[in-house]
């Protein structure tokens, strides 16, 4: 069983940066895609960004392209989230998310395994 926890979120004034972190233990996190989404109050989850188990590629939806970024690290089971020139529209519950087969989606119901989500809210 697959365990992941978020941390890193927060209240964060427009323009600002947070980095948000995801623990994971219980499998094998170097085979694992892995994935960042978001839902704010309101509206469905969405795909933020992802990253292939090397962390050699890496994907994000065009509302973060360019402000976010996500990394990985193997050694320490992690990957991260750096956001930075944050709006009031990233305002959301950010949940973390690993693909065990290891191939990097941007659809949420393709991921096998979800952390509890961390509240990230950006105030204008």
């Amino acid at each position: 069983q697959v365990q992941l926890v978020e941390s890193g979120g927060g209240l964060v004034q427009a323009g600002g940066s947070l980095r948000l972190s995801c623990a994971a233990s219980g499998g094998t996190f170097s085979r694992y895609a892995m994935g960042w989404f978001r839902q704010a109050p309101g509206k469905e989850r969405e795909f933020v960004a992802a990253i292939t188990w090397s962390g050699g590629s890496t994907y994000y939806a065009d509302s973060v392209k360019g402000r976010f970024t996500i990394s990985r690290d193997n050694a320490k089971n992690t990957v991260y989230l750096q956001m930075n020139s944050l709006k009031p529209e990233d305002t959301a519950v950010y949940y973390c998310a690993a693909e065990i087969s290891g191939w990097v989606s941007k659809l949420g119901y393709e991921y096998d395994y979800w952390g509890q989500g961390t509240q990230v809210t950006v105030s204008s």
